[in-house]
């Protein structure tokens, strides 16, 4: 659906994007996350084709950048961190001047379909100047897919919102992967990568590393099970560590903390073990590293 290869963009002496190599399926949502200045949004811009590379090539939607620029506009949706909406209209109107601009069929159905799907139809008739930073967001979410995109970017699309907006944009980007739409997102908060992202790009001016979340996790920290026992004795903790898939073991109250590489396998083993070695088990759960410590200790160690 979106592919790079060795895509390039220069200002000046300034290298913004270096040999970047993307390569995103139909239906993923793709999460882009890096510092401020990482070339991020300068990587949309190139993508949706609003500015030309200064190297390298793209196929975007099946369609090649700086070749077939329109079709590519045509096919993409594009949210960016500062919308420019037109204030003195109102949403119902803004809609519409894009949806004509887009050529699309029904202008004033798909306008009411939009309208309705993130919560504006009964301030349809209101300016856009009236409106919360919330509902600014829906209104330009609603015009990057007033056209229907197969693909859509959005940048940092809950940037300054209130929980319960960001809570509301969160849900609808759920249901936009449910109809199987391509989603390129990039953003600081990434708690909200992990939950809506299939896979992640770490990037800065290049790719640091493209993965799952719960790869990255494993790679990086390997996967902690956490045994809660009614009582540890200190031979429990020698029973685990001498099971040869057992990475490291670490004691804490009544805790035993083992690193594994495959507990949905390994679990029952070392849960036998333990209840022969006369371990009275409470319960048994997974230490989770977030997508913060993975994304900080990446940045560390590139």
């Amino acid at each position: 659906m979106i592919i790079a290869d060795k895509l390039e963009k220069k200002f000046g002496e300034i290298t913004a994007v270096n040999s970047l190599d993307l390569d995103i399926k139909e239906g993923e949502v793709f999460g882009f996350l890096g510092p401020n200045g990482a070339g991020k949004t300068t990587t949309i811009r190139m993508l949706s084709t609003l500015i030309a590379p200064s190297g390298g090539s793209a196929i975007v939607n099946g369609y090649k950048v700086g070749t077939d620029d329109k079709k590519i506009r045509g096919s993409v949706g594009v949210l960016t961190e500062t919308p420019g909406l037109y204030e003195n209209l109102s949403a119902e109107q803004n809609l519409q001047i894009y949806a004509e601009l887009y050529e699309v069929p029904n202008v004033s159905k798909q306008v009411e379909k939009y309208l309705v799907q993130l919560g504006l139809f009964e301030r349809k008739n209101d300016t856009v100047g009236t409106y919360s930073k919330g509902m600014k967001q829906k209104l330009a979410i609603a015009r990057a897919l007033i056209h229907e995109p197969k693909i859509l970017f959005l940048d940092e699309p809950t940037a300054s919102l209130d929980p319960e907006s960001a809570h509301g944009l969160r849900t609808f980007i759920s249901e936009l992967r449910k109809e199987g739409r391509t989603i390129f997102l990039c953003t600081h908060n990434l708690d909200e990568a992990d939950r809506l992202c299939d896979r992640i790009c770490v990037f800065r001016s290049e790719v640091l590393v493209v993965d799952t979340p719960a790869n990255l996790r494993s790679s990086l920290f390997g996967r902690k099970i956490v045994f809660h026992l009614k009582k540890r004795m200190p031979e429990f903790d020698e029973v685990v560590s001498r099971i040869n898939f057992v990475k490291n073991v670490k004691s804490l109250d009544n805790k035993i903390i083992v690193t594994i590489d495959d507990p949905e396998d390994q679990n029952p083993i070392l849960i036998r073990e333990l209840l022969s070695a006369g371990a009275e088990i409470v319960f048994v759960g997974e230490l989770r590293h977030s997508l913060e410590e993975v994304y900080l200790q990446l940045m560390q160690e590139k």
